[in-house]
């Protein structure tokens, strides 16, 4: 694993605390956020996180606001210097990201294109 002193990935306070919140709820506080990208979505990348216990040998790990967060190292180039807030909305709240690698992002919030992909942007399935 290894350990950052920089931050290559940010949470806001806000998002923070709702992370902290999900995992009191899971009774798993000392557990950690992984956030990575799998191929799929409406733009041709995906978002994902979820709680997890465990720390793979590669893995960046970036503590924020009480958050430990961790990157494994395929998903690691597409999420540096991304920021993960928290967005309410009258559909209700949840985490966003925001990319500076992302050269467009799909309506639905949760897929995105970087510059060197090629081909059409699908429509969003969401």
């Amino acid at each position: 694993m290894v350990e950052t002193q920089e931050a290559v990935i940010r949470i806001t306070p806000l998002a923070a605390e709702k992370a902290k919140e999900i995992l009191a709820r899971y009774g798993k506080e000392h557990a950690a956020i992984r956030v990575y990208v799998k191929s799929g979505g409406c733009s041709g990348f995906q978002y994902g996180m979820a709680v997890d216990e465990r720390e793979l040998e590669g893995d960046t790990l970036v503590e924020m606001h009480g958050v430990r967060l961790v990157v494994d190292p395929r998903s690691l180039p597409y999420l540096v210097g991304s920021e993960i807030d928290w967005v309410e909305s009258l559909m209700g709240g949840g985490f966003t990201v925001h990319n500076p690698n992302a050269a467009s992002t799909c309506g639905c919030g949760h897929s995105f294109r970087t510059k060197d992909q090629e081909g059409e942007v699908r429509a969003c399935g969401h």
